[in-house]
């Protein structure tokens, strides 16, 4: 693997970085407090392409690689978690999804809808009883004529106060499946969640579905194929972006944390002349590098569509999301008192270190997973 980035990586990683810093670094924490993100950053986002940027050009998207979506997930995550969630979401759970099992009639009238950010869309998994235990979902699907009924509950579903389209996962007699949803579709109702600890302008819903009918033509996949086909696909997508977006934390603590140790005098010194610090400082160094690594190596093998592009993602998911969480503790610790308020990002970076380590697939189950996959062929993740 070279580990230059191509002269269109490079220009991309520019572009990305000047729409963060006009149009997030300087906003998150507002977002952050009033617990949304404006309608019209989504409309500049959807403008720029970010909200369709992996999705091909025929169907409106930027059509760009795996490692420059990674990229923009990283500069996106460095300066609002929240934001990175709605790419995560909208792009990497759905739209990417319905790009790998959808029809050719549904990527024709979906995609470009969602790519342009003219619709947003959401995944509708988690349930109150079922969060890792995918298989425990209860929304239930029952055929009835020519298409399916649909009654349930989800719970934690991101961005569903405003998405206009779901793709909800139900169980029936033949299996789990997915189906796309629209939000207008009778039966169908949001309730917003508030208290969430971090990401806090990702607005988080409640969806309850009752005697919601949808037609056939809109299963995505096929019946039953719901939990192995169109699930994993959706969380090996978001796990990547997740990743990306956690070593954007973590990169965000160091840059923070470095400019805060060369102006902040203790003990007739700056901080950076105090060796614990310096140890705190080549601790963050080192992880961020090797998060960064493990980003791209499975940004890589994902463009190769390698089957070792799994375990890799899950690996780099593992890893940026746990590092993310030390080094939000390390620069609270670094900063004191003034890390632990709200004038600055550092509390906002902590908290929303702390979802990365839940949101698709949890730490403990990525130690299943990369465990067991290790034990199987150790020489497949090494």
């Amino acid at each position: 693997m070279d580990l230059e980035l191509t002269a269109i990586q490079k220009e991309l990683k520019a572009e990305f970085k000047a729409f963060v810093d006009k149009e997030l670094l300087h906003q998150a924490n507002e977002y952050d407090k009033q617990g949304f993100i404006p309608q019209e950053l989504i409309q500049k986002l959807g403008a720029s392409g970010y909200l369709g940027a992996t999705i091909p050009a025929q169907f409106g998207g930027r059509g760009i690689d795996q490692i420059s979506y990674g990229i923009l997930n990283e500069e996106i995550g460095r300066a609002c978690s929240s934001t990175r969630s709605l790419i995560t979401v909208h792009s990497s759970l759905t739209a990417e999804t319905i790009l790998r099992w959808g029809t050719k009639a549904q990527k024709e009238k979906w995609l470009p809808l969602l790519a342009n950010g003219t619709k947003l869309a959401a995944f509708g998994l988690s349930e109150p009883e079922a969060g890792s235990d995918a298989a425990s979902i209860k929304t239930a699907y029952q055929e009835q004529g020519s298409g399916y009924v649909l009654n349930g509950h989800k719970k934690w579903i991101t961005f569903s106060q405003i998405a206009d389209l779901f793709v909800i996962i139900a169980q029936g007699i033949n299996g789990i499946t997915a189906f796309v949803v629209d939000r207008d579709t009778p039966g169908l109702t949001i309730k917003p969640l508030d208290g969430i600890l971090g990401t806090r302008a990702s607005m988080l819903g409640e969806i309850y579905l009752k005697n919601c009918e949808v037609p056939a033509e809109n299963i995505l996949g096929k019946i039953g194929w719901g939990l192995q086909q169109i699930v994993s696909t959706a969380l090996d997508n978001g796990r990547y972006s997740v990743a990306c977006g956690s070593l954007g934390i973590a990169r965000a603590c160091l840059e923070d944390s470095i400019h805060y140790t060369k102006t902040r005098s203790q003990f007739g010194h700056l901080l950076k002349d105090h060796q614990l610090i310096k140890q705190k400082i080549t601790n963050m160094i080192i992880e961020v590098k090797a998060a960064s690594l493990l980003c791209r190596n499975a940004g890589y093998l994902r463009d190769k569509k390698t089957p070792y592009s799994i375990i890799q993602t899950n690996v780099a998911k593992y890893h940026a999301s746990r590092i993310a969480n030390t080094i939000a503790a390390d620069a609270v610790q670094l900063h004191g008192a003034i890390g632990c308020h709200d004038s600055l990002s550092i509390q906002r970076y902590f908290r929303d270190a702390r979802i990365m380590e839940i949101i698709e697939g949890s730490t403990e189950i990525q130690q299943i997973l990369i465990a067991d996959h290790g034990i199987a062929s150790l020489s497949s993740i090494l």
